[in-house]
């Protein structure tokens, strides 16, 4: 039932034979041997995809609920008995799990050695059922409705710009001049397909600009890298860019000004339940970024 559920959520049968982490051959089989027990087709395979008949979807329907309850009840009478174990799939933006995550983590093993964790890095958009994602940490307020959003902290921004852009261009003196004489690095938000806008503020006004820009990334990291290297103004997390302000490599844009704090998420997909080790993980995530000093995240 469990590698038939897979097959329909990832669409193929090499797809699910992957994040099941068994043969082809035994997948095939699997569902074959179903089929043969119900005595009805459940899939129509062609050579690149399978279509769910209405028998499949009417099974599907039901495998997934009666699979969800049997979670339920195996995790009630086993959390109490011993550590979460298992695989937890979790996506997160590159510099953030080079920076604070990866080396907090000795202690979450510490407290979990029998969880194993695969970290998928970068900003790219997630299909979570197809690639088996457990939960994701996400900047900025998740437009997903069909996913679960726990608020986890806030990271704060910083607007700098490379030595060199200022020596050629000088220095913005207003928000509104990055619309006009100057340019900022674009951050492409994957869900949206558009260069995020910038939300800045002063003692007297706030403004929401469309920036200008000759490039635009999808990956915190090569923003940073763009700011440095000349490209753009930049307003980014202040752990990400404390170094290459303290070395000179960056140096601080806008006095006066700050920018919305971006909020940061864990985000899961909508399940009846959620396993103690998804939550054992979100719980700790959590109070790693409560605990991190207020200059940096």
């Amino acid at each position: 039932m469990r590698v038939f559920v897979r097959v329909v959520e990832t669409g193929n049968f090499t797809r699910a034979a992957t994040t099941l982490g068994m043969p082809k051959t035994t997948v095939t089989n699997f569902v074959q041997s179903l089929e043969a027990r119900l005595r009805t087709t459940l899939l129509n395979r062609t050579t690149r995809r399978v279509i769910v008949t209405t028998d499949g979807a009417l099974y599907y329907e039901r495998a997934v609920q009666i699979l969800s309850e049997l979670d339920e009840l195996d995790s009630s009478l086993s959390n109490s008995q011993s550590q979460p174990s298992g695989r937890l799939r979790v996506e997160m933006a590159g510099a953030f799990a080079d920076l604070v995550v990866i080396p907090a983590l000795c202690d979450f093993y510490q407290r979990y050695p029998q969880i194993k964790l695969d970290i998928g890095v970068g900003d790219r958009l997630v299909d979570y059922v197809v690639e088996n994602v457990d939960c994701a940490l996400r900047g900025g307020t998740p437009g997903d409705q069909s996913l679960i959003a726990r608020k986890v902290g806030e990271m704060t921004m910083t607007l700098c710009a490379a030595p060199f852009y200022i020596e050629k261009f000088g220095e913005p003196q207003e928000p509104e001049d990055l619309m006009r004489d100057h340019v900022a690095v674009g951050y492409l938000v994957a869900q949206s397909g558009r260069v995020m806008d910038l939300e800045l503020q002063s003692s007297e006004r706030s403004v929401e600009i469309t920036p200008n820009y000759i490039l635009s990334v999808n990956d915190a990291r090569s923003y940073v890298n763009a700011a440095i290297g000349g490209l753009g103004v930049a307003v980014a997390p202040g752990f990400m860019v404390e170094d290459a302000l303290a070395s000179g490599t960056l140096k601080p844009v806008l006095p006066g000004w700050t920018a919305k704090a971006l909020p940061l998420y864990v985000v899961y997909p909508q399940r009846r339940h959620l396993s103690n080790k998804v939550r054992v993980f979100v719980d700790w995530l959590a109070k790693l970024i409560q605990t991190l000093p207020a200059d940096r995240v």
